[in-house]
C-alpha cells in the first residue's frame, strides 16, 4: 500500500487524468469534468488511513459508461498502490458541459466531434424549435444541419455539414 500522507489531491488528479472515457476515448474523466471531489484520509480515522474517496457525477443519470468508468478509476488507483478506494456517485448538482475543460473541448474538435457551444442558443424544447448553430469540426463552417437528436451516444447529436458534406457528432450542451 502506498504511503498516503505524502499524497496530494494533485497527485490523484494526475492518476485520474489517465482514465479515458470509454465512449469518447480521446477524453479523460478530468477533461469531462465528472470528478467532483477527492477525499484523502491520512490519519487514523474512519475510513481507515490510506483510504481515498472519489466523487463523480455522470454526464447523464443513466449513462451506460459509468460502470466501466468506476472500474477504470479503481484499477488506475490500484495500479498506483491505493487499496482502500471508494467511488461515490453524486447526482446533484447535475453535470453540465460547463464542467468540461477547455483542453477537453479542443480534444473533441481535433477528434472530429463538435464541442458544446459556449452558450446554448436554443433553450426551449418545443416541437418546432430552431436548430442550434453548430460549427463543423472538419471545415469550421456553421452551415450545418441536425440529422438526429441522438448520435453515437445519448450525450451527442448527429449533424451534417452542408459545405463539406461530412457527418459529425455534436457533444450536446446541458
Amino acid at each position: 500500500m502506498i504511503e498516503v500522507k505524502n499524497i496530494s489531491e494533485e497527485d490523484i488528479l494526475k492518476i485520474l487524468e489517465t482514465v479515458a472515457d470509454p465512449e469518447v476515448p480521446v477524453l479523460s474523466i478530468i477533461d469531462l469534468g465528472i470528478v467532483r471531489k477527492i477525499e484523502i484520509y491520512n490519519a487514523v480515522q474512519k475510513p481507515p488511513s490510506g483510504s481515498l474517496v472519489v466523487f463523480i457525477t455522470p454526464t447523464y443519470t443513466g449513462c451506460p459508461a459509468m460502470d466501466v468508468i468506476n472500474m477504470n478509476i479503481r484499477l488506475a488507483l490500484l495500479e498506483n498502490g491505493f487499496i482502500n478506494v471508494e467511488i461515490k456517485t453524486v447526482l446533484s448538482p447535475a453535470w453540465t458541459t460547463d464542467w468540461m475543460t477547455e483542453e477537453g473541448k479542443q480534444k473533441l474538435k481535433a477528434y472530429g466531434i463538435a464541442p458544446p457551444n459556449m452558450k446554448q442558443q436554443v433553450c426551449t424544447p418545443g416541437l418546432f424549435q430552431e436548430e442550434e448553430a453548430v460549427q463543423c469540426p472538419h471545415c469550421t463552417s456553421y452551415h450545418t444541419q441536425m440529422i438526429s437528436r441522438f448520435g453515437s451516444t445519448a450525450c451527442k447529436a448527429l449533424y451534417k455539414c452542408n459545405d463539406c458534406n461530412e457527418p459529425f457528432d455534436y457533444f450536446k450542451c446541458h
